[in-house]
């Protein structure tokens, strides 16, 4: 029950006691008023025939129940000291009456208190909770989240509280993943200065070679530009990657899904690493049903699947294979790549999504940033992914998509 509704009830049940003992008591003095008239008109009544037998009970009656308006006879009860303005024909009423009026001045003065304690009450436990509130509410302004809010009415200011908890715990999350969002900034700055270092440094390092020697071998000097190519070529990659990364985490990147042959998805991935298998003796492969098809973003789908086979390859020794197999089932498509390459270290496996991870076998001109794109970009379609592997066995990526993936 609401905290006023409380108060209202307290009320009307207060004022209900004090209206009934009004009453009984009024009742209980006027019964003694009416006692005291009725015995004294039977003495008078008894007078009146002692004296006047000739008088009738009937005429006794009709005085009695008549209305009299002789002036007379007030003027005569005045001889006595009886004023029928001010005081009762019968003495004994007199204390009667006074004290009904004492009673009730004395109730109503009780109940006018019990009332005002009531109300006095409820406004001190009001402002109480209010002032409790506010210094909740302050203790936010003061970015101070960590309060327990519980309510455990349901009137008014326990509603207002319970607003306040939620605010509280929307604000404590909104802290927490700020708090969380620097740190990952720091951390992701922190790994893009170290990924840059290196080939700037060798960048360097090469073209100062290059100016201060005028006589150096064309030979040296072409294996110097060949490295500052494939260094500049590094950066490159890492940078698009870091900006691609970005919209996709910004949702700046509108993925547009539309039905998609599964044939064609892997064979542009396989085009897009038929070079570096070629160079690494890597044998590539596809198994999937020509009529497979897939609703997805056909650029962004082959830009997650080509760095996964990129990957593989890259851990693959020559002689070796990677292969991609797609097929269908009644809930999702199941896109899989595996290799008979190194593997993946049991150490390493649960952090080779992570941005900028490196794990025991990656080659030292890895930045670490290949599979958590394609993770995002995965996502980012409704699917998943994971990976299972065996030192010195090989590993198995595998992608699952769900169901329809209109992204317009």
């Amino acid at each position: 029950m609401k905290r006023s509704q409380k108060f209202l009830v307290i009320f009307l049940v207060l004022t209900a006691v004090f209206s009934a003992v009004t009453a009984v008591v009024s009742a209980f003095e006027l019964e003694r008023v009416r006692q005291n008239t009725n015995s004294e008109v039977v003495q008078i009544l008894e007078n009146v025939k002692e004296k006047y037998p000739e008088v009738s009970e009937r005429e006794l009656a009709e005085i009695l129940n008549g209305k009299s308006e002789n002036p007379q006879a007030e003027s005569n009860l005045k001889k006595y000291g009886i004023d029928l303005d001010s005081d009762w024909a019968v003495c004994q009423n007199d204390g009667a009456s006074f004290f009904i009026i004492i009673a009730n001045a004395i109730i109503c003065a009780v109940s006018c208190l019990a009332l005002t304690a009531v109300f006095l009450k409820y406004c001190k436990s009001q402002k109480e909770e209010s002032e409790r509130l506010a210094g909740y509410l302050r203790k936010i302004n003061r970015k101070n989240y960590d309060l327990e809010l519980k309510a455990s009415s349901e009137d008014e200011m326990s509603q207002l509280q319970s607003e306040i908890y939620k605010t509280t715990v929307m604000l404590r999350e909104q802290a927490d993943n700020s708090q969380k969002d620097k740190e990952n900034l720091k951390q992701s700055l922190s790994d893009i200065s170290h990924q840059l270092k290196t080939p700037l440094t060798s960048i360097m390092v090469m073209l100062d070679n290059i100016i201060e020697d005028e006589n150096m071998p064309e030979e040296i000097k072409r294996d110097f530009l060949n490295d500052i190519r494939h260094s500049s070529n590094s950066i490159s990659f890492l940078v698009q990657s870091i900006l691609t990364l970005s919209k996709l985490d910004a949702n700046s990147i509108v993925l547009k899904s539309k039905t998609e042959n599964v044939r064609n998805i892997l064979d542009e991935c396989v085009k897009n690493t038929a070079v570096l298998a070629e160079i690494k003796g890597v044998e590539t492969s596809i198994e999937c049903d020509d009529s497979l098809t897939l609703d997805c973003d056909f650029k962004w789908l082959c830009e997650a699947i080509t760095n996964i086979v990129k990957n593989c390859i890259e851990h693959t020794d020559e002689g070796g294979f990677v292969k991609l197999k797609a097929e269908k089932t009644s809930l999702c498509t199941k896109i899989t790549v595996t290799d008979n390459g190194c593997g993946i270290a049991k150490e390493d496996l649960p952090h080779i999504f992570e941005r900028f991870y490196k794990g025991r076998n990656s080659d030292e001109n890895s930045v670490g940033i290949g599979l958590a794109l394609a993770k995002t970009i995965v996502e980012k379609s409704g699917g998943s992914i994971y990976a299972d592997s065996k030192q010195g066995e090989g590993t198995k990526f595998t992608i699952t998509i769900f169901g329809m993936n209109n992204r317009q």
